[in-house]
């Protein structure tokens, strides 16, 4: 009884001095809401370690699941995966995640010293990259809708995903000028034009910022260089950076109010943008007077020193880049901060630097009330994510955003009653694709599915795969078919002998095994101790050939020269110099199940090497019989429907828009039946198509449609919708025209080639209908004006046809005579308006300073007097109506 009572006291006193405590913890200027922010974050700040600094501006991918990571000082925020757990039978995804989001929170604000929350972060580009939400469009779909209304829709869904889940960050959107097609991210963004980037990207930071999520456009600056390449170097003049690459940003900074902004991983100028001081200290947050924080993109700011080679180590990188005006290193792993923090530690970074960092970070974390309410509620996730109404405005958007390029002799649409057989064609048909940065779990409705939905049974839908987007004609060789010995004993792979020569010359310098020759060293070393640049490699072992099944004919090397490879001794490749990039062969005569002796030496001088040991084992080149396949089932068929598609994405940029593979042959083989041929487009960028566009009577572009994508594109097909899409990127005749984009300036003598025009495919702005529209009685008023006026532009757009649909009219500026060269055009507006058959509508837009202004000769913004020609039309090209404006 006693030691009952004495338990109790205990209990008792505890209580009272842990409430005492709490109490006291609570008048903290910082933990009191009431108080002003900045009051709160000066008095936080005070009261930080540095240790406890430095993690406030740390972010990276992952958990708290591996107990060797030790987040005991805090942390930015974390990118929170589902962790590779088994979601417990009758939980959703999304609920599943928001529980980890809240657990993971649980620690912060529970276990470390301050309790200070992080922002859960995502990527949201066109839904949450996370299992269990909604797939919409790709964001050049998005784009395609010119529908910034729409735009307002698909972000607040995705807002509400990303809240329900406790995600306040997203690494979105991505408002580069894609100004060259080449670039394996031209998906991402929202097209070449920085009017229709701005008023999309607007739509999009407003939706989010307004249920008080952080958005995060990217990358700053120019993230495409010359080729299409992706983070290549730029180097450009500053007016065309004022001019073509700020304009997004600064729209979405300064009038939309985005609250961090993602640094891109090329160099500018000469300087790595991660720490570039005129672009962020200058621009940024000087020029435009940013108040949020600037994170570098993952694994960014180490890349001057292994990749810009503009420093000698991470600490003075890590110096200049927050000297800059990063306030946050993003990097891919925990274990990737030692060397930053060593930085910190090591007093690299001033006192006064760190804490204005820490202080916008810490802005953020009370503006979005984390300190307050650091939690979600769980059981209202599956309210959101998915929903109906998110599925149905999956549909929609990715129905507005099909654009009808091509459409002979009325094909489309498709007329239900009249059919009889159908034959579906193509990967794409099935395969449902939904473009980069998708969670990785997500399925959508194929266009097979799609069609089939919208058939009657009686209807026979036959599918042809055809040959694939991509054919292989040989392989990398596995680590199953190669070995040596080590210690005297059998292991899997090549044994690799490295040296820091070119020659092979004395003793190597690294010795492994290798489980197979497959390595891109991007002006990074094969190994410790090995220079980048300046080294030779030589691997040996055996070779075992399959028991069964194709066996090799050829073994060969691709990569970049010189490299020799023996077979049981005898020299069958010898490429022993420097000169170019491909693929070496050597025929063989192998017996299944037979082994050989292998030897591949391989030297590299000046770096960015490439090896891979390859054969043509496994291989069935059977491309043509799928070819002939699809054709017979088009030859009995009403029309023939093919799906053809592109390779493309992050740091996978094209050096050809044609579609890949052999998908022109199957094109032009099934046009040779007499067959109608409808072919749909899925990608995310231009696309060539002058061998076979005149064989087809339609063509549309679907992009990467989202989930619901297959439904949406019968839709157009079978005319239960009427497509009204319009390209957000200029489709090139032939890749020797690139980069090609209609806002370029006046050239100095022709735009023609000697083999070719210079005018595009299709147009920026260019996209059909299954109706007609009439423009008429332009009236701009006043048509004289000061350098400060405005003048409304009003004029009237008539559906012309039989049926409802949407019309996009389009508002162009010509200046037409400057003290600069000026564009030949500019989008300067656009209103996507629906009518019914006979119904005209007014449109009206105000053309005013913003419209009109120019950077003079000496880099300023300023309204010249002249005359402006203003242009309406249903394309860049497409122009209907013209008319004039004066400016005194």
């Amino acid at each position: 009884m006693r030691k009952t009572r004495w338990r109790w006291w205990a209990w008792a006193w505890l209580s009272f001095f842990s409430g005492f405590a709490s109490v006291a913890a609570q008048q903290l200027p910082w933990r009191d809401s009431k108080r002003p922010i900045d009051e709160r974050v000066k008095d936080l700040v005070s009261r930080m370690t540095l240790e406890e600094k430095f993690w406030q501006l740390f972010m990276t991918p992952g958990d708290r699941d591996d107990p060797t990571h030790d987040y005991s000082h805090g942390a930015f925020g974390l990118q929170i995966t589902m962790g590779g757990q088994h979601v417990p039978a009758g939980m959703s995804f999304a609920k599943f995640h928001a529980a980890r989001v809240n657990a993971i929170q649980h620690y912060f604000v529970d276990s470390t010293r301050l309790g200070i929350p992080v922002i859960a972060f995502e990527e949201g580009v066109h839904g949450v990259v996370r299992e269990g939400s909604t797939t919409f469009p790709s964001a050049i779909g998005l784009a395609a809708t010119w529908d910034t209304a729409l735009m307002s829709q698909v972000a607040t869904a995705i807002a509400h995903e990303a809240k329900s889940r406790g995600i306040r960050d997203v690494l979105s959107p991505v408002i580069n000028i894609a100004n060259d097609v080449r670039w394996g991210r031209v998906e991402e963004t929202y097209g070449e034009d920085p009017v229709l980037t701005s008023q999309m990207g607007r739509a999009y930071v407003e939706a989010f910022e307004q249920m008080n999520i952080v958005t995060t456009p990217k990358h700053f600056i120019a993230n495409v260089g010359e080729g299409g390449r992706d983070s290549y170097p730029i180097d450009v003049s500053a007016r065309f950076l004022d001019e073509m690459h700020f304009p997004p940003f600064k729209a979405l900074i300064t009038g939309s109010h985005a609250r961090s902004v993602m640094t891109s991983y090329n160099s500018i100028d000469g300087q790595p943008a991660t720490q570039n001081r005129a672009l962020i200290d200058g621009k940024l947050k000087g020029e435009w007077g940013f108040t949020g924080f600037v994170i570098s993109d993952a694994a960014a700011t180490g890349g001057a020193t292994v990749l810009h080679m503009t420093e000698a180590s991470n600490a003075t990188a890590t110096k200049n880049a927050f000297e800059s005006g990063l306030d946050v290193v993003f990097q891919s792993t925990w274990e990737q901060h030692r060397p930053y923090l060593a930085a910190f530690q090591r007093g690299v970074v001033s006192d006064s630097v760190m804490n204005a960092s820490v202080s916008r970070v810490l802005r953020a974390k009370f503006e979005l009330g984390l300190f307050e309410n650091p939690y979600v509620n769980v059981d209202s996730v599956d309210y959101w994510n998915r929903s109906a109404e998110h599925l149905k405005l999956a549909r929609e958007a990715a129905r507005k955003a099909v654009v009808l390029l091509k459409n002979e002799g009325r094909t489309l649409p498709l007329r239900k009653a009249a059919l009889k057989a159908v034959a579906v064609i193509g990967a794409d048909a099935t395969q449902a694709r939904l473009g980069g940065y998708t969670a990785s779990n997500a399925a959508g409705v194929s266009v097979l599915t799609g069609i089939r939905e919208a058939l009657v049974a009686n209807v026979s839908v036959r599918f042809a795969a055809g040959p694939g987007r991509v054919t292989r004609e040989y392989a990398i060789v596995p680590d199953s078919a190669l070995s040596s010995s080590k210690d005297a004993k059998p292991v899997v792979g090549l044994q690799g002998e490295y040296w820091d020569n070119n020659r092979l010359d004395g003793m190597p310098k690294l010795l492994r095994t290798d489980a197979r020759v497959d390595f891109g060293w991007t002006l990074s070393a094969p190994g410790r101790g090995i220079p980048f640049d300046w080294y030779s490699v030589r691997w040996t072992g055996k070779i075992a050939i399959p028991k069964s099944g194709v066996l090799p004919r050829r073994v060969g090397v691709e990569g970049n020269d010189g490299y020799r490879l023996y077979l049981d001794g005898k020299l069958v490749i010898d490429n022993w110099r420097k000169q170019s990039y491909g693929v070496h062969w050597a025929d063989v005569a192998f017996m299944a199940g037979s082994t050989h002796d292998i030897k591949l030496e391989y030297f590299e001088s000046t770096g960015n090497a490439r090896i891979k040991l390859v054969w043509d084992a496994g291989i069935v080149r059977d491309w043509s019989a799928k070819i002939d396949s699809a054709v017979a089932i088009a030859h009995t068929s009403d029309v023939a429907i093919i799906v053809a598609g592109i390779e493309e994405g992050e740091f996978r940029d094209r050096s050809t828009l044609k579609l890949p593979g052999h998908q022109e042959e199957l094109i032009q083989r099934v046009s040779a039946t007499g067959t109608p041929v409808v072919v749909v487009l899925i990608g995310g960028s231009a696309i060539t198509m002058s061998p076979w566009l005149d064989k087809v009577g339609a063509v549309i572009d679907a992009w990467y449609p989202g989930e619901e994508g297959g439904r949406a594109i019968s839709d157009v097909l079978f005319g239960d919708y009427n497509p009204a899409g319009r390209l957000p990127v200029t489709f090139a005749m032939s890749d020797g025209q690139l980069p090609l984009y209609y806002d370029h300036k006046p050239t100095g003598r022709g735009d023609d080639y000697l083999d070719l025009s210079g005018q595009p495919l299709f147009p920026f702005g260019f996209g059909l209908s299954y109706t007609s529209f009439e423009y008429s009685d332009l009236v701009i008023e006043p048509a004289i004006i000061g350098a400060n006026g405005f003048a409304r532009v009003r004029f009237k757009v008539k559906n012309v046809g039989a049926r409802a649909g949407d019309e996009v009219a389009q508002i162009y500026i010509k200046d037409l005579l400057a003290s600069v060269a000026r564009p030949v055009m500019q989008l300067e507006g656009f209103s996507r308006l629906h009518l019914e058959p006979g119904e005209s509508r007014e449109v009206t837009t105000v053309i005013g300073r913003e419209q009109l202004q120019m950077l003079d000769r000496d880099l300023h913004w300023i309204v010249e007097p002249g005359t402006f020609r203003v242009l309406i039309g249903a394309s860049s090209k497409d122009i209907r109506l013209r008319g004039e404006l004066v400016v005194q």
